[in-house]
């Protein structure tokens, strides 16, 4: 197929040789945006590892740019990728999020692995681009990232531009990093052989495109706050929160197993505080990616302002002189650092180091957008028509002097009444669904608000007259005061749609009792369950209940199965790579 021709401004014409270079370099960008057979293409790799979907969303979008520039883009999860495939490949660009405690999502898990083996193929004919997902709230940030970008520079591998690391708020750094990969891939063109097919690599899981919701991030539903009720009892020591919203003749699509996200507001009262800290009224005009907005309806609506993160306190360290921030940043005062972030917000910086801002626009650049907050859906399309259901623990604690509270719990608590609407949209969680076998056990593990995909779950499978056997852990500290959804729980266990249903109370008798322990008292009826073909999910906590989980039912693999360590921890991998065993944790 004949390239087309890209314009070049004469030699002659009236300008001088920087405007001429210029305008080149314009035509040629504008060329590089024609349709495939206009412009020499790329076949480029486009492989994504996704926890929560940000990753994958990403990946589709980018895609679609890849393809409007005349290149072809071959999307695929690294879920069931052949890393051995990318010795084939020339060119492949990877969009990974880092989770828990900076590992790999549990679908990049086992090509990573393998990437890493001893002896593993030299890569030295492919050009790859990371970009790396994580947040700065946590010590590892982007760290499988930056270890898959160091991992394929030692294969010899070479970077088509330097790897990108993006905190929570990835639309601006995405943008960034897609125009400066679109020119380098355009510059590429120019020195690619002869195109190669476009078949799928072998071994790759590709995804096709999905159809795009009519609501998401970034245009969120409006839901009525339909229902709102306590499931902690007055005494417990936490306030959850049972939310119903109603989605009727919205178009949202939903499935168990998904997440609602919920675009919050801060709290009046500490954006309040922040204004009371700072030259300014709040009614100055700033510019926000939307558009003009007030200084006070961009603290309550747009900036997050509960948290710090050392790349904010560095922004704020160069505006102006703080010698006991300067001393903070340090990199030996690093462990100091993590504390002094740990549970402070913005108005401490602000007490910490006056002065520093100068105008209101200086203020918008130091803070991060505000979040939308992730919550798993606790309810079944197929029981809960035009309703979605989620479990929130309400945040509230006391640190360094002051009241502390989480954004969107507390909205939900003591801010908004029934019948009153707030914005959200679907996250889909494909590596969270129940088995298609509707007679497969299934065996799930949620402490806490952890249950609240499994209530979908129970109800799902129910609605839809599935036979298979449903066991379910649940943890909380005490029976009395904190056993959620106890009545519907215990009315299935009563009428047989839940087979077992084992609690673990850790306030309840002397020594602490959790659902690990649970686990291991069970240890031969949870090998018989699992040889018999179920399916295994664990949701809650990642930094510490998942891991424990996750080493328990190792060894009790290793312990019923007859199986050694290495062996147990391979007969666990074939449980996540048939999809046997899924994880949504945070």
């Amino acid at each position: 197929m004949a390239a087309a021709l890209v314009p070049r401004i004469p030699e002659d014409a009236p300008f001088t040789s920087a405007q001429r270079a210029w305008l080149n370099g314009y035509v040629a960008g504008l060329f590089s945006h024609a349709p495939a057979d206009a412009a020499p293409s790329l076949r480029v790799a486009l492989l994504y590892g996704s926890q929560t979907g940000t990753a994958e969303g990403l990946a589709r979008k980018l895609a679609k740019e890849l393809k409007s520039a005349g290149h072809e883009s071959i999307l695929a999860s690294l879920e069931g990728y052949v890393p051995a495939t990318l010795a084939a490949e020339k060119y492949a660009v990877f969009i990974v999020s880092t989770y828990g405690e900076g590992e790999a999502p549990d679908s990049a898990q086992s090509f990573y692995q393998q990437l890493c083996v001893e002896h593993f193929p030299l890569l030295g004919e492919l050009s790859y681009a990371v970009m790396a997902l994580g947040d700065s709230h946590y010590e590892h940030f982007c760290r499988f990232g930056k270890e898959l970008d160091a991992k394929l520079s030692a294969l010899g591998g070479t970077r088509i531009m330097d790897r990108v690391d993006c905190d929570t708020d990835v639309d601006a750094p995405y943008a960034a990093w897609k125009r400066t990969l679109g020119i380098k891939l355009h510059a590429l063109t120019s020195l690619q052989d002869e195109p190669r097919p476009a078949e799928a690599p072998v071994g790759a899981t590709v995804t096709p495109q999905d159809t795009v919701q009519a609501h998401s991030r970034d245009n969120p539903y409006l839901s009525r706050l339909h229902e709102k009720r306590a499931l902690t009892h007055p005494s417990s020591s936490k306030l959850t929160l049972h939310l119903n919203f109603a989605i009727e003749g919205s178009h949202i699509h939903y499935e168990a197993g998904d997440a609602c996200g919920v675009l919050p507001q801060n709290s009046p009262e500490l954006v309040d505080s922040v204004l009371s800290l700072l030259p300014f009224t709040g009614e100055e005009a700033v510019e926000i990616a939307t558009g003009s907005v007030t200084l006070r309806d961009a603290l309550l609506h747009h900036l997050g302002v509960t948290r710090l993160t050392r790349r904010t306190l560095t922004s704020y360290a160069a505006m102006g002189r703080c010698e006991q921030l300067s001393t903070l940043l340090k990199p030996e005062r690093q462990a100091e650092l993590d504390e002094y972030l740990n549970g402070r917000d913005l108005v401490d910086l602000l007490s910490m180091c006056p002065g520093v801002l100068q105008s209101p626009s200086d203020l918008v650049k130091l803070l991060p957008r505000l979040a939308p907050r992730l919550y798993s859906i606790s309810s079944s399309p197929a029981a809960h028509s035009g309703h979605i259901h989620t479990t929130v623990s309400v945040v509230r604690y006391h640190a360094h002097n002051r009241d502390r509270n989480g954004v969107c719990s507390t909205l939900f608590a003591d801010r908004v009444k029934v019948g009153e609407r707030l914005p959200l949209y679907i996250q889909p969680n494909k590596k969270f669904r129940l088995p298609r076998n509707p007679d497969a056990p299934v065996i799930m593990i949620g402490p806490g608000t952890g249950v609240a995909p499994f209530r979908g779950f129970l109800h799902e499978r129910r609605a839809t007259g599935a036979t298979g056997r449903n066991w379910l852990f649940f943890g909380a500290r005490s029976a009395a005061t904190d056993f959620l959804y106890r009545e519907e729980l215990e009315a299935m266990r009563a009428d047989g749609h839940l087979t077992r249903l084992d609690t673990a109370f850790s306030r309840d008798q002397q020594q602490k009792i959790y659902v690990q322990d649970l686990m291991r008292q069970n240890a031969s009826q949870l090998w018989r369950w699992l040889d018999d073909g179920a399916h295994l999910y664990v949701c809650g906590d990642g930094a510490h209940m998942a891991k424990d989980v996750n080493r328990t039912l190792q060894a009790i693999i290793a312990q019923e199965g007859g199986m050694n360590e290495s062996a147990a921890e391979s007969w666990v991998q074939s449980l996540k790579e048939g999809h046997r065993y899924q994880r949504d944790v945070y």
